[in-house]
């Protein structure tokens, strides 16, 4: 008989080890405080990108918002540009009308004709009055520095006693709608005098330019 049969406690199980094996495994992993601060971590990332997500879309919204506040004011008030610019031809022929007659005539003018330049200036300042309710001003720039976002340049005039690239003449006034140009303003500018001095700055968007 051999030793193995005599002495059955000295047969060696090859599945003795294992549980050895199992617990050297076992020690590789996170301990519960660590793996719940590991799980911390993860759900503090997380609800950080949840929160960065939702300030974006916030953002978006409210961009959105002001789009859409915009179109909708651009879209009331520049409705009437096309009505408005064909009725700048009116007006114009009532300007014409006026000047057509000169100043001194009309200061001394009496009967018919006093109450037709009456009515003519009355219903010009009417319309006038109606375009700009809508948004549309006239632009009366001279004295002003030329601006060819607001003016046409039709000549020019050297002149050493006014500020140069000055308006010193207005041909025919211009009109915008807002801060659209409806019409430029057509305008004589002047050359050769000294430089124009610096304008305020709440004039630079040439909303203050109008009369």
């Amino acid at each position: 008989m051999s030793d193995e049969t005599r002495n059955p406690e000295a047969v060696v199980d090859p599945l003795a080890e294992a549980p050895a094996e199992e617990v050297s495994q076992e020690e590789t992993y996170l301990n519960p405080l660590e793996a719940a601060e590991l799980r911390i971590q993860e759900m503090e990332k997380e609800a950080s990108e949840m929160k960065d997500q939702l300030l974006r879309t916030v953002a978006e919204m409210e961009n959105l918002r002001r789009r859409t506040e915009k179109e909708i004011r651009d879209a009331k008030q520049f409705s009437v540009t096309s009505f408005a610019r064909d009725m700048l031809a009116v007006a114009d022929n009532l300007r014409r009308g006026l000047e057509a007659i000169p100043e001194e005539e009309r200061a001394n003018a009496d009967g018919a004709l006093k109450a037709l330049l009456e009515g003519t200036e009355m219903t010009e300042r009417e319309m006038l009055k109606t375009l700009e309710k809508h948004g549309v001003k006239k632009l009366n720039p001279e004295g002003e520095k030329f601006d060819p976002n607001y003016h046409q340049a039709m000549f020019e005039v050297p002149n050493p006693d006014v500020p140069n690239n000055s308006v010193i003449q207005v041909v025919q006034s211009g009109y915008v709608i807002g801060t659209r140009v409806l019409r430029p303003a057509m305008v004589g500018v002047a050359k050769g005098g000294p430089k124009f001095p610096a304008q305020p700055a709440d004039d630079a968007d040439g909303v203050d330019k109008s009369v």
